[in-house]
């Protein structure tokens, strides 16, 4: 059955807290912006493949993969008692695309061919702490962070984050700032500085992916250039973490 996997979506869908707790998203605020920023990405990689540079962003992208595309019409029934319940476009909108375009993959698989799984950042996005809002001055409120979207062609430029797993994404949560090092020469582990408001920690990324205390960073910038240390944004520390735990994966 094609609308196997719609349904799958729509149960995900379905267990989504939407307006939930505030701690609980605000605790996951790292990962959901990683998780966001590669659902912009994917977006943006989608759009430039069918043709929907137009209305790339938040949008529903099944009327351009396939314009004649309609869902089975228990799945369409179940997924328009879904979207009652949300008043946001936006929101009802990637919805909308996340069913439509998992029955598509179904009928057209040859479609999906080269591309990332669109809607899958944004899925776990919501699993992780609920929906996002737009305000006026075009920033999307995350809970707890504000990001403004780059154009298409920035966005499409990210470096890519292609392991998503629980396990990744909870080793980028953490309180405080935090600001990611690693050695030039790769040869390091990945390292974080976190400051809260009773001071500073530091830790070093552990081979079962949980830090660990370190000493590895020293107290100034010039120190830090001084170890053969550089900084790197989230996204990288993400594509890090990622490779980390493929190489603690046992052998096949």
């Amino acid at each position: 059955m094609t609308d196997r996997a719609a349904r799958v979506v729509l149960d995900r869908l379905r267990a989504v807290e939407w307006a939930g707790d505030w701690d609980f998203a605000f605790g996951h605020v790292k990962s959901r912006r990683v998780l966001f920023r590669e659902y912009l990405r994917r977006a943006a990689v989608w759009s430039r493949a069918h043709g929907g540079e137009g209305s790339w962003l938040l949008s529903d992208v099944t009327p351009y993969v396939d314009p004649g595309f309609r869902l089975s019409p228990a799945v369409a029934e179940e997924l328009a008692e879904l979207l009652r319940s949300s008043s946001d476009g936006e929101v009802r909108s990637t919805c909308s695309g996340a069913v439509r375009l998992a029955e598509l993959r179904g009928r057209r698989p040859e479609a999906f061919a080269g591309l990332p799984d669109l809607y899958e950042p944004l899925l776990l996005f919501w699993e992780r702490g609920g929906e996002f809002a737009r305000d006026d001055a075009g920033f999307i409120d995350l809970t707890g962070v504000l990001i403004r979207p780059g154009p298409l062609e920035a966005c499409a430029g990210n470096p890519p984050v292609t392991d998503l797993s629980d396990i990744v994404l909870d080793a980028l949560d953490g309180d405080g700032r935090v600001t990611y090092y690693t050695s030039a020469d790769g040869l390091r582990p990945l390292l974080r500085r976190c400051v809260r408001r009773d001071g500073l920690t530091d830790q070093s990324l552990g081979r079962d992916l949980r830090w660990e205390p370190t000493d590895l960073i020293p107290g100034s910038d010039e120190a830090v250039r001084g170890a053969g240390l550089v900084t790197v944004d989230e996204l990288e520390a993400a594509r890090l973490i990622g490779q980390e735990h493929a190489a603690a994966q046992p052998m096949p």
